[in-house]
């Protein structure tokens, strides 16, 4: 494998789940892309992942390197920027994953750099991130990646493979990528949703029917557009999710909880129950559970926000 350079961009709880271990497996052939302050942040204090303080190599957008493949990581909110901030480091072979939550981040990096660089990608891992220190099992996530179809392995499916390999990154190829990330978007859609308006860890799912009662009710409004859209998702993987999720440890929480819970007044969830409602009014679906959910998150914005204040009114 002709190598070159390896590149993240997003140096959060995404991205710590992949850097450490292409750092240590590639060393100086890969690099972390930031800018302004956040490179200064990188370079100078580091990040704390897993109990180690890792320093990492850092070019800023418009610096040059060939990049095999560059990784995105970043938050759907500044996904239009890490766009263009890659430019510089996408060659005629350059590979790109968008690992972002959602089901729109891929064709915005089409749209800019076409189809020939873009696999489709998601994750499932459960990471926790606070005060720039990340902690996570790194053997209990792991990164999907591919072409829509993969019964047979593309050269750039079979490149990523190799560096994932190389590094020791959970990886899972599946057969029909579209199937799978919009099975990841419905958990994802019905959990970290539900859980972000109501304050409630995952292990809340095990005893109250009616935090079921909203998780279901979101992601039968996912199941419903995606089978207009010729994707075959049933209520059968509602059920099989909803004893997976029993499972996982008790106070695990989503990253809209964690963003609300931290103050911050930017979420994903637009890219979450914001993208339901709109592809429900598209083809004439109704979503009444995902708009209640986010209007009522965009309330909890506002308020993290400061738009309820007295001195605001």
């Amino acid at each position: 494998m002709s190598l070159k350079h390896i590149a993240l961009i997003g140096a959060g709880a995404m991205g710590s789940f992949f850097a450490p271990r292409l750092y240590e497996t590639f060393g100086s052939d890969f690099f972390l892309i930031a800018d302004g302050r956040r490179k200064a942040l990188l370079e100078n204090e580091g990040l704390n992942i897993n109990g180690v303080n890792y320093k990492f190599p850092v070019k800023a957008p418009g610096e040059k390197a060939d990049c095999r493949l560059i990784i995105i990581a970043v938050k759907s909110p500044a996904l239009k920027s890490a766009i263009e901030q890659i430019k510089s480091f996408v060659c005629e072979d350059t590979i790109i994953l968008s690992v972002l939550n959602g089901m729109e981040s891929e064709e915005m990096v089409i749209r800019e750099y076409g189809e020939k660089h873009v696999l489709y990608s998601f994750m499932r891992v459960s990471i926790v991130m606070k005060n720039r220190t990340c902690e996570y099992d790194p053997q209990k996530g792991y990164v999907s990646f591919g072409e829509k179809k993969n019964n047979i392995y593309s050269d750039r499916v079979l490149t990523v493979k190799e560096i994932m390999e190389l590094s020791g990154i959970p990886y899972v190829i599946p057969d029909d990528m579209m199937h799978d990330m919009w099975f990841k978007f419905m958990c994802n859609v019905g959990e970290n949703m539900t859980c972000a308006l109501l304050g409630i860890p995952f292990g809340a799912f095990r005893s109250s029917e009616h935090a079921n009662a909203i998780r279901i009710g979101a992601m039968e409004e996912v199941v419903r557009i995606a089978k207009r859209l010729g994707v075959n998702i049933s209520r059968r993987e509602i059920d099989e999710q909803g004893e997976f999720i029993k499972k996982l440890p008790f106070n695990n929480r989503p990253s809209t909880l964690q963003d609300l819970e931290a103050g911050k007044f930017i979420t994903e969830v637009d890219t979450f129950s914001g993208f339901v409602v709109q592809k429900g009014r598209e083809l004439g679906i109704e979503t009444p559970i995902n708009s209640m959910l986010y209007n009522s998150i965009k309330v909890l914005e506002e308020k993290n926000r400061g738009d309820f204040s007295e001195k605001r009114q």
